[in-house]
């Protein structure tokens, strides 16, 4: 964290802000690694890790146009508090069912639904506040600040998770859920100017605003697309529970290992980016970026040996975040303040798509084809994206510069 400039924590709201969502995302990884443990020992069904990622995304995609104008509307600072509040009601259930040995893979979906649609409200408000807490000038950095915070909560969460799940299952969640509770309470004293927006007729050109945008901002659309179909071929976390327990012949705590490789690699790439910031052929770096992430993925898929899988998610999670720097900075860069709540909520179904319901893409492919086809295949086809979108998208190849260059 020593590369991010000190003027940055001297702002009061930045720090509540940036405390909160390390809290926040602690406590979901915890909960993604106990989640994911438990539905497969309870079913031992590839679908059934897969179909926890798509209850999650579902919500997000049938409530796109609907978050983003409540992000653009209401109080963010309210959204996000509500919003965890709910995540950590639903994380309670969890454990209330593990006290009582009621858990069920029903339970299970029901609360990944929960969580889902919570998430769904957050994300676009969680990232539209952010430039209201800051001086424009320091926006970039702070955005490097909370990946990288993000980055080391995915490395301990996951680790802490496994070994806390290895002790007791309830244990794991009530600690997810603490972590939910703490974070609510720090945004309760972020200092957020809000001001009540005059009302406006919605129409559904007012609602599809944010997806309009994409659509015709052929750079954007080309960046968030690439990395969207990029993880959603090559992504294999929602397979890593079934390759720890049959394939490396470990327990939780190298599931836990395994989750927290990819963000070593991401956490440390992004401290090189801040050392070293991106300053010419931007759109060809993304481009070998994606598709060193798909090797990667293919040499993970092929592994039998647990340090060879961390070296291998070590490479996919450093790859990843290249890209993750250039297609955030690009959306920060190109969208106007009165369309970042839709813009983001339109992005957020990029991210859900490759995130979510590549875990379902994933879980499907391997109950079809085995986990180690799926794995590989899944890289192969991130590779051949690549080459596709090389021709699809040449604004994204040949852009130099972060900054915009039109200006």
């Amino acid at each position: 964290m020593s590369s991010i400039p000190a003027s940055l924590f001297k702002q009061k709201n930045f720090v509540h802000f940036w405390i909160g969502q390390i809290a926040s995302s602690f406590a979901f990884q915890m909960l993604s690694v106990g989640i994911g443990w438990q539905i497969y020992d309870l079913t031992g069904s590839a679908m059934a890790l897969g179909l926890v990622g798509l209850f999650q995304f579902l919500p997000q995609l049938i409530l796109t146009l609907v978050v983003g104008h409540v992000a653009d509307r209401y109080n963010r600072r309210i959204i996000c508090i509500c919003t965890r509040l709910i995540m950590a009601s639903t994380v309670g259930i969890l454990a209330y069912g593990n006290f009582t040995e009621t858990i069920s893979s029903t339970m299970i979906y029901g609360c990944a639904v929960m969580i889902g649609t919570a998430r769904a409200f957050e994300m676009p408000a969680g990232q539209a506040i952010l430039p209201n807490l800051i001086p424009p000038e320091l926006l970039s950095r702070a955005v490097s600040a909370i990946a990288s915070a993000r980055e080391i909560s995915v490395i301990a969460g996951p680790a802490l998770g496994g070994v806390i799940y290895l002790l007791v299952a309830p244990t794991l969640y009530l600690t997810s859920m603490v972590c939910f509770l703490v974070s609510c309470c720090i945004l309760f004293f972020l200092h957020y100017n809000y001001v009540a927006k005059a009302k406006q007729p919605v129409d559904l050109h007012h609602l599809l605003g944010g997806l309009r945008f994409i659509k015709n901002n052929k750079l954007i659309l080309g960046s968030v697309s690439l990395d969207m179909f990029a993880v959603l071929l090559g992504g294999a976390t929602a397979l890593l529970p079934i390759v720890a327990k049959d394939i490396l012949h470990t327990g939780p705590w190298g599931l836990g290992l395994l989750r927290c490789a990819p963000a070593i690699g991401a956490l440390l790439m992004s401290i090189y980016l801040a050392r070293h910031p991106l300053t010419h052929s931007v759109g060809k770096i993304m481009y070998v970026a994606v598709a060193t992430f798909g090797a990667a993925t293919i040499l993970f898929g092929l592994s039998e040996h647990l340090i060879l899988s961390m070296i291998a998610l070590f490479i996919l999670g450093a790859s990843d975040m290249i890209s993750v720097v250039i297609r955030s900075t690009l959306v920060q860069l190109e969208t106007p303040d009165d369309m970042r709540g839709r813009v983001s909520a339109a992005n957020s179904i990029f991210i859900g798509s490759s995130n979510q319901l590549g875990e379902f893409e994933s879980g499907a492919t391997a109950a079809l084809f085995g986990v180690v086809p799926a794995i590989v295949l899944g890289g192969f086809g991130t590779i051949a994206v690549v080459g596709l979108w090389m021709y699809l998208f040449p604004t994204l190849l040949h852009r130099n510069t972060l900054e915009n260059e039109e200006k």
